[in-house]
């Protein structure tokens, strides 16, 4: 009893409080698959994205499926850079704490070939804690924070994807009245 009345107030405070699910991706209606493509190989970036592509209902491109002929949209994902930024040294000069940052250029066409999302770029950063003396299992936590980042990356991707979609059809709603027309500038220099 006491269990599900603590479920019950949980479930209302946190939709009293505005927090909801999200939706899956959404892509315009005539987007038949996405081919993922990427500047480095065997990216993990790529199989996080197909996942997330799957996973919104849309059918995914190998990689290495032919183009002739197919009409497929494309979430090109042009660079990814790591770094390793020292931001915290000891007495003797040595890096005890680091900021992981990792940095995505991505740009999404259509099937047609037209750009959707224009090029973006998007980075992350996580600071994680090496002390210069005690180096255990700081080579895996940079490793987890990596993934996460990974993750993190992979989803922000998509939600900018999925944001420039909604904006495009919320465009389309609205009707031709509720939109005042542009001013057009006479040849004379005056406005209309």
């Amino acid at each position: 009893m006491i269990r599900s009345l603590f479920a019950l107030v949980l479930a209302t405070s946190l939709v009293g409080c505005g927090f909801h699910l999200r939706s899956k991706l959404t892509l315009p209606d005539d987007t038949p698959a996405v081919k993922v493509e990427s500047s480095v190989r065997y990216s993990e970036l790529v199989k996080l994205l197909e996942r997330g592509v799957r996973a919104s209902g849309t059918s995914v491109v190998a990689a290495d499926a032919g183009t002739a002929g197919e009409k497929f949209a494309r979430l090109q994902v042009r660079s990814e850079r790591w770094g390793d930024l020292p931001i915290a040294i000891d007495a003797q000069g040595r890096a005890q704490e680091f900021s992981l940052r990792y940095a995505v250029v991505f740009v999404f066409y259509r099937h047609d070939g037209s750009v959707l999302v224009p090029e973006q770029v998007i980075e992350l950063s996580r600071d994680y804690v090496s002390p210069p003396v005690d180096a255990t299992g700081t080579t895996t936590e940079r490793e987890i924070l990596a993934d996460e980042l990974r993750r993190e990356m992979a989803a922000s991707i998509l939600r900018r994807v999925d944001s420039v979609v909604r904006a495009e059809l919320q465009q389309e709603k609205k009707s031709p009245l509720d939109v005042a027309p542009p001013k057009q500038e006479k040849p004379d220099g005056s406005v209309d």
